[in-house]
């Protein structure tokens, strides 16, 4: 089924499939996750907040820049994987990962994030660097560029420094581009099934940036994440999925508790 612009579709895991369409004004009450059917199996995404996010997958479940309180997970399965993307506080807390990373929990970071961890959690911890790549357990992992380009945001994320990810399935890639502009490598990708793309000013792009690349590389779905700005800057993301047209078909997360965004 086909979502309209201002409308997602929500296949809860706990529903053995069931469908059910929203409209985006009832965003803040879904609370639920979306569940991807690929070649490798059941991928199913669940937003927590802002940037940070868990996939179950078949390769394990993968935390996405982690962040918050640690209690903020206490309903998900513990992590096999945990990616962070850089520095920033929205992205980085080294006292939730210290309480999240177990025995058996893969660490992976851009090297500044690399640099600081916490001793209890650094021993074992992988360093990617933009460009390098990564198996984890038959799951490759590449490491993303992502920077700013407009020269008055340039301080926020140079270019060099933090990462966005591409995970490569059996026949299902994921990007999330952590914190970014609508960069060369960016609209470079290929073959994405599914992607978040980062929109909010004065620290990444606004939405008609973010839709434009979506529109050039075409991802089959796209999720809208970390929106929320400073001064004015929070971008919606109903106008990024009117923007994005047919290139892509948008999926809307809970990121945000009422009243966060003003």
């Amino acid at each position: 089924m086909k979502t309209t612009r201002r409308t997602f579709l929500v296949t809860a895991a706990a529903g053995a499939g069931a469908a059910t369409i929203l409209p985006y004004a009832g965003l803040a009450a879904a609370h639920s996750s979306n569940m991807f059917e690929t070649d490798a199996g059941e991928i199913t995404v669940h937003p927590v907040s802002h940037a940070s996010f868990v996939m179950e997958t078949p390769k394990g479940v993968i935390y996405v820049d982690p962040v918050g309180a640690a209690d903020d997970y206490a309903d998900f399965p513990a992590p096999d994987l945990i990616l962070v993307t850089h520095e920033h506080g929205d992205h980085y807390n080294a006292e939730v990962l210290t309480a999240l990373v177990g025995p058996e929990t893969a660490l992976v970071t851009n090297p500044a994030v690399n640099g600081m961890l916490p001793t209890e959690i650094s021993d074992g911890a992988v360093s990617m660097a933009n460009g390098d790549s990564m198996d984890w357990d038959g799951l490759t992992i590449d490491a993303i560029p992502a920077y700013n380009t407009t020269e008055e945001r340039k301080n926020f994320h140079p270019e060099g420094r933090d990462n966005g990810y591409v995970l490569s399935f059996d026949g299902f890639r994921v990007y999330v581009s952590g914190d970014t502009e609508d960069i060369p490598e960016m609209r470079a990708l290929e073959n994405i099934d599914l992607a978040f793309i980062c929109m909010n000013l004065p620290f990444t792009m606004d939405a008609e940036a973010a839709a434009s690349a979506v529109q050039e590389f075409g991802p089959t779905y796209v999720y809208p994440y970390h929106y929320r700005g400073r001064d004015g800057g929070t971008q919606d993301p109903a106008e990024f999925a009117e923007m994005a047209g047919d290139a892509t078909e948008v999926k809307m997360g809970d990121w945000y508790a009422e009243g966060e965004l003003g």
